[in-house]
């Protein structure tokens, strides 16, 4: 491998880091309403949680700001939003359908939000779209999109 070009070195993979108040809280929250196993932490400090392939660190008061994003691919998105709707999930906004995926947003004890995500439904036409600051937008017929007054 030539060391000397850094598009050959190879990726291992992406863990987001989160901002959270309480670890402690976050982890009860990941851990029992989202679904996450605890694979490690400093009491206090910093865990780590994941499920299947997805793994995310959670740190108390530091690295980052509270209210980050971040987009989980799923295998069925309905059936994770029932199950998150019976185990009391804060549901940002229910699935909808979209160009790149039929997604949901769901929110943190801190505001952060996880986009959750599976394929798009080809039968079903796009909806509307939640924003950081709670607009509503939907794409026009020429496939803009528009701020929805409410």
């Amino acid at each position: 491998m030539d060391s000397s070009n850094a598009a050959t070195i190879p990726f291992e993979g992406v863990t987001p880091i989160l901002r959270v108040r309480n670890l402690q809280d976050s982890l009860d929250y990941y851990v029992s309403v989202l679904g996450f196993e605890l694979d490690w932490q400093n009491r206090g400090i910093m865990a780590s949680v994941s499920r299947d392939r997805c793994s995310i660190f959670l740190c108390e008061g530091d690295q980052g700001n509270s209210g980050a994003w971040v987009w989980i691919g799923v295998g069925n998105i309905e059936l994770l939003f029932e199950a998150y709707r019976r185990r009391g999930a804060k549901i940002r906004h229910p699935p909808t359908n979209y160009a790149w995926a039929y997604e949901m947003q769901v929110e943190d004890p801190d505001g952060n939000v996880l986009r959750f995500g599976s394929e798009p439904k080809r039968d079903e036409p796009f909806g509307e779209w939640l924003d950081m600051n709670g607009r509503r937008w939907l794409k026009t017929p020429d496939g803009e999109w528009t701020q929805v007054e409410i």
